[in-house]
């Protein structure tokens, strides 16, 4: 029998939910700060919102706001990532690399 009243098992929820949450923001923030360990190690396990835990306590607003913006943070960084990426992939397709220009050995005339 438990003795926890239902108001602290729902606080303990939020808290946990906002911990994986929370989890999952330093996983891309670590990502995004070590470019070589972000290409070797894709993220594989993506947060889910937990079911049927309620409206969030008010005294958990303040970390709820804080994950967020971190997470609005990462986004924007990522996007300004691929985008860089995108912009050096274009301009290394440009880059002549000295090779000469591949063209047909032989002519076929019997057409």
């Amino acid at each position: 029998m438990s003795t926890a009243t239902p108001a602290v098992d729902w606080r303990e929820a939020w808290t946990a939910a906002l911990d994986e949450l929370e989890m999952d923001v330093v996983a891309v923030e670590t990502m995004l700060a070590d470019e070589r360990r972000l290409a070797e190690t894709p993220p594989s396990d993506l947060w889910r919102p937990p079911t049927e835990l309620g409206a969030l306590p008010l005294e958990l607003r303040p970390r709820a706001d804080a994950i967020l913006t971190r997470q609005l943070a990462a986004a924007e960084e990522l996007a300004r990532r691929l985008t860089a990426n995108r912009q050096q992939s274009a301009m290394t397709s440009r880059i002549e690399t000295g090779e000469a220009v591949k063209r047909p050995v032989y002519l076929d005339c019997a057409m």
